[in-house]
């Protein structure tokens, strides 16, 4: 494996970077500031859309995505690598509004490349090219309240086929994406076939946000954050949709639910290594920058002890960060599954540990809103949840290591 950027990859660094120097970190307050202003936490702010023009002009679109075209259409997508998106994924993940800036934001990226993969040319062209295009918005809709769905194959909603339909019954939580003032599509995991094999009693179908039935019942917070795209809790009551809403076939819904997240996972790690690369830029600024008994901060031998244990882990993070993406390239996302899991794991963790240590460093002021601090610390500690819990991937992986040990002399498991 060769940890040099490939040279396609080190030209996007360096836009990349000349970008969020010039238009992202200087746009940070304004986009608060006109959020604040218009007294709803999910109003889109105008500094977005203007961003987003500058960042197709400047090729930074939908970086996240090998190419996809259609007949007579442009390219769209960048075509790098996950070894190449990585370190982009990285710088994007710095600042909490550059990857919409860029189209390439969670729950679209997932909910993109499930289009790309799975939807028929109809389905492609009503809602992946908008979403290309960043006409539209979109959420995805898996995770309910009243199961434990890091179980996935536990998730209640019915699917039920009526004649040329298929309607929708349950609630779900946790809906990324769906209060976003954008948000056209939700991508719904239900249950259509409950006496089929536990994995395969699963679809998926596009539900149109505006569809009768379909009721908004609340944002859910994070630490008393509401998060500008919003997680809604969402009932489903007599949701009837067309059944060429169906995403490939009845019974496949587990199956793509496992191909959305391998991607996604991996893109959540990527963008957690930019955020703790940028705490603790602000805890060494911060310990040179304040005096305590006569020293600055950054002499005291705990906070250097802090300061060293972040860049180590910060390092460590990202190789396995990068084997995973190679895998992804080299062998599929099938045989990274450990890989993907270790770093799922590992990543978020590390991140909170750098961020908790930056606060620490601030003082008071690293719990206010005056720094990101305290918003990236809340919103990263949900992704020790969010795409499986670390216990579900521990798990996966312990399951892999015992695999060996747990054979009698015939190869028979155990």
């Amino acid at each position: 494996m060769d940890f040099k950027p490939s040279p396609r990859c080190e030209e996007f660094k360096q836009r990349l970077n000349q970008f969020m120097d010039e238009h992202i970190y200087p746009a940070e307050a304004v986009y608060e500031r006109q959020l604040l202003e218009s007294g709803d936490p999910h109003h889109q702010p105008a500094i977005m859309e203007e961003l987003k023009v500058r960042a197709r002009e400047a090729g930074l679109w939908n970086m996240f995505l090998p190419a996809c075209t259609r007949e007579g259409d442009a390219t769209h997508g960048a075509a790098l690598s996950n070894s190449d998106y990585a370190p982009l994924a990285e710088i994007l993940g710095r600042s909490h509004i550059a990857s919409e800036v860029c189209n390439c934001s969670a729950p679209d990226t997932g909910n993109m490349e499930v289009l790309h993969q799975f939807a028929t040319d109809e389905q492609k062209e009503r809602w992946l090219i908008p979403l290309l295009e960043g006409e539209i918005r979109s959420s995805f809709a898996m995770t309910e309240p009243d199961v434990a769905s890091s179980d996935a194959t536990n998730i209640a909603l019915r699917i039920e086929r009526q004649g040329d339909d298929y309607v929708l019954n349950g609630r779900k939580w946790w809906t990324s994406g769906a209060l976003h003032p954008h948000c056209r599509i939700m991508i719904v995991m239900g249950k259509t076939q409950l006496d089929a094999p536990r994995h395969k009693q699963q679809s998926m179908v596009l539900v149109p946000l505006d569809t009768p039935g379909v009721s908004i019942l609340r944002g859910l917070p994070v630490f008393g954050y509401q998060d500008q795209e919003g997680h809604a809790e969402i009932d489903f009551t007599d949701v009837r949709v067309p059944a060429t809403n169906l995403i490939a076939g009845e019974g496949d819904g587990f199956m793509i639910a496992q191909a959305r997240l391998g991607p996604g996972r991996i893109h959540h790690c990527m963008r957690s290594l930019g955020a703790a690369e940028r705490a603790l830029e602000a805890m060494c600024r911060r310990a040179v920058s304040r005096v305590t008994f006569g020293q600055p901060v950054a002499m005291r031998s705990n906070v250097q002890d802090w300061i060293a244990e972040a860049r180590i882990e910060i390092e460590m993070a990202r190789l396995l960060t990068l084997k995973a993406a190679w895998l992804m390239d080299t062998v599929g996302n099938r045989h990274a599954r450990m890989e993907i899991s270790a770093i799922k794991v590992a990543a978020p963790n590390v991140a909170l540990k750098v961020i908790d240590r930056a606060i620490q460093v601030h003082g008071g002021g690293g719990v206010s809103d005056d720094f990101t601090l305290a918003w990236a610390y809340a919103h990263l500690r949900t992704l020790r949840l969010a795409d499986g819990p670390d216990e579900v991937h521990k798990l996966s992986i312990a399951r892999r290591e015992l695999a060996p040990y747990l054979t009698d002399s015939a190869g028979t498991t155990l």
